[in-house]
């Protein structure tokens, strides 16, 4: 298989990759006073797999997600662009401080934005 046959997934690394990216994307959000009171009594490590997971299969993985759907788990939250664009910024610095190329780290916030009317309940 050629590079251009190849998922986002595994030209960003694979799983190893998306888990140091998530880990650092947690770590910038909970330092975010914008950010940090949603995951007030929440288990972060249990977010931060699912999350990874969630990642791993928009990205391309093969192997199912099989957590919570976006709409529902964002549903109560009251969220709006501003924290959608927070999450966003984060992700892009995470990858940018992990040495993702920007045609990947565009790549990556093209597929985020497709998310955007899921998480924000529109």
């Amino acid at each position: 298989m050629g590079i251009a046959d190849d998922t986002l997934y595994e030209r960003l690394g694979g799983s190893p990759a998306i888990k140091a990216a998530v880990a650092k994307l947690y770590s910038k959000i909970l330092s975010d006073p914008l950010l940090s009171p949603f995951f007030e009594h929440i288990d972060v490590e249990r977010l931060r797999r699912s999350q990874a997971a969630f990642v791993s299969m928009a990205m391309g993985c093969t192997k199912p997600y099989e957590g919570v759907d976006l709409r529902k788990i964002h549903s109560h939250m009251n969220l709006t662009d501003v924290h959608f664009d927070a999450v966003a910024n984060h992700l892009k610095s995470a990858l940018e401080e992990l040495a993702v190329p920007n045609p990947l780290i565009r790549e990556v916030l093209t597929i985020v934005e497709t998310t955007r009317h899921h998480i924000l309940n529109r």
